[in-house]
């Protein structure tokens, strides 16, 4: 099992949903940065269970530890291990679940590829309890981007749920437009809608999916490699490695590719008015071209499926292969994309420094 992401900034973590801990290790990252600790625990608000009425009941502080590799706060240029205590733990509730292979679950492979040996309880090491490591890793990422790059922005927010979709942006929408929202959309009429689904959802026992976009403004030409690793690869690959992420696209995305090459070439156009003083009269390419960033807003969208768990009755195998019954029991998310929104920032922070200390350390 490969638990490391990244190359010179990487983060391996470790733990299930109801072991003691999760936690992880952050290597590669610059001494001397001042990490403002407030900043990681306001992120871990922003994932956790528990701080609406349209997210699983789940109650954790999620507050960090770290062990080392900070003094006074500050980076030490050493490894930095952290961990996060589980304190909220019901196995209990999956009492009826350990025999089976629950529908759209990862019981299954993980069961054939670990012989049976992998820990069960709420998910074990495929819960999307471990994206609150990735969600630290993430926010230590940003902060050192903002020494490296303080034009960098990244943020992210809730396109879609179910079948209700924001119409496109004209402006980067500010944090606490995102914010005011419990399914993080910054549109407030379709955020009132959207609650209203997942509610409704809930109530009938199904679950829902949806779509997050995230905009990355600021970050430089020539971040990413041109061949075997590109930055649109790098994202993808980081973007597909959260739970429930079925789909990734960036720029015109799909969309494009039923159109004209005449109706979504990028012109470049001259502008004294932005910092290179060219950019591209559009951004179809959302802001990737050659497999590098070209300077524009990079723009990408990740589809995440309905919550595979659900409060229905469903007809699937037990361990020796004979048909059962299996009804879920406990606290889940009926749609986790408000939650996903701050784990995309994470990993779209950890991607783009890793990438630019590749690109810095090559014209050392």
């Amino acid at each position: 099992m490969n638990n490391t992401f990244g190359t010179l900034y990487s983060l391996t973590t470790f733990g299930e949903s109801h072991g003691k801990v999760i936690g992880g290790v952050i290597d590669g990252c610059p001494a001397g940065i001042k990490i403002d600790t407030e900043s990681v625990s306001r992120q871990l608000a922003r994932r956790r269970p528990g701080q609406s009425a349209i997210v699983s009941k789940r109650q954790e502080a999620d507050k960090v530890i770290f062990l080392s590799g900070l003094i006074d706060n500050v980076t030490t240029g050493a490894p930095i291990a952290f961990v996060i205590e589980n304190t909220d733990v019901r196995s209990a509730d999956y009492d009826n679940l350990r025999d089976v292979f629950r529908p759209g679950h990862a019981d299954y492979t993980y069961y054939v590829k670990y012989r049976g040996y992998n820990d069960t309880n709420g998910g074990g090491r495929s819960s999307a309890r471990e994206t609150a490591t990735r969600v630290v890793g993430g926010e230590l990422a940003r902060q050192v981007l903002a020494c490296l790059e303080p034009s960098l922005v990244i943020r992210a927010y809730t396109k879609s749920v179910g079948n209700i979709t924001m119409p496109p942006l004209k402006s980067l929408p500010t944090d606490s437009q995102i914010e005011q929202s419990p399914v993080r959309c910054p549109d407030v009429s379709l955020s009132r809608d959207m609650e209203r689904l997942i509610v409704e959802t809930c109530k009938e026992g199904d679950s829902v999916g949806g779509v997050v976009e995230c905009i990355v403004s600021g970050c430089p030409v020539g971040i990413g490699e041109p061949i075997y690793d590109k930055l649109s690869a790098r994202l993808a690959s980081a973007m597909m490695s959260i739970n429930a992420a079925k789909a990734f696209e960036i720029g015109m995305g799909f969309d494009g590719c039923r159109l004209r090459g005449s109706e979504v070439a990028d012109n470049w156009i001259s502008d004294p008015s932005d910092r290179r003083g060219i950019r591209t009269a559009a951004n179809h390419s959302g802001g990737i071209q050659g497999g590098m960033s070209n300077g524009e807003d990079i723009v990408f969208r990740i589809g995440f499926k309905p919550t595979a768990t659900m409060m229905k009755e469903m007809e699937t195998v037990n361990r020796q292969g004979d048909p059962v019954t299996v009804r879920a029991y406990g606290r889940h998310d009926t749609c986790i994309v408000p939650r996903a929104v701050p784990v995309v920032e994470a990993m779209a922070a950890m991607t783009l420094l890793d990438l630019i200390l590749i690109d810095r350390a090559r014209h050392l």
